[in-house]
């Protein structure tokens, strides 16, 4: 025994159990502080995964016959039409928020900053307000029609079904591509790319070959939520006659008062939604950070020079700020003018503005907060069920919004009346549908982090719930932020999720919006639309902002 003392340099007071009793002790702390935020994901997960267990309820209330008309063939052609939206919008909008995040980002282009402002406004325009201007424009009779009748066009191919659909979502979805990618290029480490080049590699095999991959995880974040819109969208997709998921659904609910059959669809959906999040998933693990390598000043890359390509950049960005915002509000502020000279009544608009400011507001700040914890997990976990944690959540984002208002009606009214239409349920129901958002920002921001920056405060003494608040969540902040502003943004202009969670008399705005559109007053839409537009400019304004301030202290 004195010989193994001796040997291992131990005296006999058992110094060597003292040695092990730090690095102990650091284990116990990791494991507890992960512990605490799993279980904090896991009860954020289960109040976002309530409507699944009530559409479970209903739709085993079908039995045989809900199975029959799950493998029916009009069912699997919702199935396919949903799916064949969802991937066509996905790859549409980052083909075109890809290249509007890389030009506004890395290259010369005149008043990249104007057009990185404009670009992004499509993103705050409701998609039934969307679709509408489609119709109005491009349809057989719109005004696109009236341009051209004295070239000899009478009439315009039909704008309605699956083109309809994709163009309108994919024109205000782009935005959810570009936007993290766009942060993700303003982090990368241009040593990387300048060694790329100094090995021989033109530019176009460095972006394919360097600056794409560490793209990968902000690429897919934007793609899946872009999807997610898709399956879950129902403003667009009824207005333009095309049978997906939700129009299904919604006509289950109303016309055919069958709930049975909307819920087996509505869980058909959820089946999709998972297959999408292990793509997803299984894309984002083979690009898991985009942080500096180096230790050296962070630093800014060089903008390209696009010369002679400036025309056709400019020409590209135009079109779709054109098409995607001076087209929707020229058409309202004409709609507006109209009504105004026809001496029309406007509808006092000053408290649905502020009560849809204070709704969104505060879900926004709870997204916020509450998307920390499976973000985090799902990044520096080693579990895989805490993992799991972080791509759940996803769930609730493609349910349409009017199932997860039923559901939480449901369960309000049965087993907390009291909470029933009032502000904590409302709030409760955008953070279900909405929390996706921030979690695919916050998650995007993770990447760029190093883990070696938290290790580093690890091995200064920090406990981990110190390295979370003062490194984690400092360096993170502008996408914790993007995802607050992105929250907000949806909450604003969310109809159903609105017209059945509100508390009697709680006016909105999307909800005297589709009250006139229901009625076809004109003067009427318009008033409310461009608020709820200049609105949501106000906030984007503001994400770009603190997104240009943290990008200069680079």
């Amino acid at each position: 025994m004195q010989l193994t003392r001796s040997i291992f340099g131990f005296g006999s007071d058992a110094r060597w159990l003292m040695a092990l009793r730090a690095p102990l002790r650091r284990v116990r702390r990791r494991s507890r502080t992960m512990s605490i935020l799993a279980v904090i994901a896991a009860l954020t997960i289960a109040v976002t995964l309530l409507p699944i267990a009530y559409l479970a309820v209903r739709a085993l209330g079908s039995g045989s016959e809900g199975l029959a008309y799950a493998l029916s063939p009009r069912t699997l052609a919702v199935v396919g039409n949903s799916i064949a939206l969802a991937a066509a919008v996905a790859i549409s909008a980052a083909l075109v928020g890809v290249p509007f995040a890389w030009l506004t980002t890395r290259t010369t282009l005149p008043l990249r900053r104007f057009w990185l402002v404009a670009g992004s406004l499509p993103m705050v325009i409701p998609s039934y307000i969307g679709a509408m201007i489609f119709i109005a424009a491009f349809g057989p009779r719109g005004l696109a029609a009236d341009l051209l009748a004295p070239l000899g066009v009478e009439k315009l191919p039909p704008i309605y079904g699956f083109v309809g659909a994709w163009l309108s979502i994919t024109l205000f979805t782009y935005p959810f591509v570009a936007l993290p990618v766009r942060a993700a290029l303003l982090n990368t480490d241009p040593a990387q790319e300048e060694a790329a080049r100094s090995l021989g590699l033109r530019r176009r095999a460095v972006f394919w070959q360097v600056t794409l991959p560490q793209l990968r995880p902000a690429l897919a974040a934007g793609m899946l939520l872009s999807a997610l819109y898709a399956l879950s969208d129902f403003g667009a997709v009824a207005l333009m006659r095309f049978d997906a998921f939700t129009r299904v659904i919604y006509t289950q609910y109303t016309s055919s008062f069958d709930r049975e059959r909307a819920a087996v669809l509505a869980l058909m959906l959820v089946a999709v939604t998972v297959a999408i999040l292990a793509l997803e998933r299984r894309i984002s693990r083979r690009g898991s950070g985009n942080y500096r390598a180096g230790t050296g000043c962070a630093r800014r890359s060089a903008p390209i020079r696009l010369g002679v390509w400036a025309i056709p950049a400019l020409l590209f960005c135009g079109l779709l700020v054109g098409v995607g915002v001076a087209l929707p509000v020229g058409l309202l502020l004409s709609w507006l003018l109209r009504g105004a000279v026809a001496g029309a009544e406007l509808s006092p608009v000053v408290a649905p503005t502020l009560n849809s400011l204070s709704a969104s507001l505060l879900s926004a700040l709870a997204s916020a907060l509450l998307a920390i914890p499976p973000a985090y997990l799902a990044l520096r976990s080693r579990s895989r069920f805490r993992q799991w944690l972080g791509s759940a959540a996803y769930l609730g984002n493609a349910l349409p919004g009017l199932v997860v208002a039923l559901a939480f009606v449901f369960f309000a009214s049965n087993l907390l009346p009291s909470l029933y239409q009032t502000m904590p349920i409302l709030i409760l129901g955008y953070c279900t549908r909405f929390l996706p958002l921030s979690i695919g920002a916050t998650r995007s921001a993770l990447t760029q982090i190093n883990p070696r920056l938290e290790d580093a405060g690890r091995g200064l003494g920090l406990r981990r719930w110190q390295v979370i608040l003062r490194i984690t969540a400092p360096l993170a902040r502008a996408g914790i932020t993007s995802g607050a502003a992105l929250v907000f943004l949806s909450a604003m202009k969310e109809l159903p999720t609105t017209l059945l969670l509100a508390p009697t008399g709680f006016e909105t705005l999307p909800a005297d919006i589709w009250t006139a559109t229901s009625e076809a007053r004109f003067a009427q839409i318009a008033a409310p639309a461009l608020l709820l537009v200049l609105v949501s400019a106000l906030s984007l304004m503001v994400m770009l902002w603190q997104e240009r301030q943290t990008a200069d202290r680079l």
